[in-house]
């Protein structure tokens, strides 16, 4: 799996710049690339709100095989997910991160840790000596055992104080996003 990660770096680099654009480096200097995945669009909300915030590069993690859209059947999947460790198939290339200082790592809190592509993204990167800012929607677990999680997933990195926001509030977490940047000290 590294292997072929290895071989879609370049591809999806060059993708990612064409895209997006070439985003400027932050006023620190550092460069910051914003990874994260979406289920319901709350955890895209606020990627986009911390892109806007740092002039980070964005990310989507998309699975390979879609969940299902109805609320049960994706609960059910994702806990047989969490509960097995198991880790699909991510469409998203895995770009070069040796540009970025900082990377935002977002995602739905699903039984109390990231969603299970967001593993597989973060198993196939190379994260050492990455400043990790992670950022999680919740309906009431807030970040759960992530902070845990991440620590084991990537042991090299250094690993900053989440942000929990909750589902509904995204719209108007723009504020939240501020505070917790000045408070890990991006801003």
């Amino acid at each position: 799996m590294k292997t072929l990660a290895c071989l879609m770096t370049f591809a999806a680099l060059a993708t990612a710049s064409e895209s997006a654009g070439a985003q400027p480096a932050s006023a620190t200097g550092t460069k910051s690339l914003v990874v994260y995945f979406s289920h319901s669009g709350n955890t895209r909300i606020v990627a986009k709100q911390i892109a806007r915030a740092t002039g980070a590069d964005l990310l989507e993690i998309i699975a390979a095989k879609p969940y299902p859209t109805e609320y049960r059947a994706c609960v059910d999947q994702a806990k047989k997910e969490v509960d097995a460790g198991f880790r699909p198939a991510i469409s998203t290339p895995v770009p070069d991160l040796s540009a970025y200082d900082t990377v935002f790592v977002g995602s739905p809190c699903w039984w109390y840790t990231i969603a299970p592509p967001v593993a597989t993204f973060l198993e196939v990167c190379d994260l050492s000596g990455k400043t990790l800012a992670p950022f999680m929607t919740h309906e009431g677990s807030r970040m759960g055992r992530t902070l845990d999680d991440l620590r084991k997933l990537c042991p090299s990195a250094t690993l900053t104080a989440g942000l929990p926001v909750r589902g509904g509030a995204v719209d108007s977490a723009a504020p939240e996003v501020e505070k917790w940047l000045k408070k890990i000290g991006i801003r």
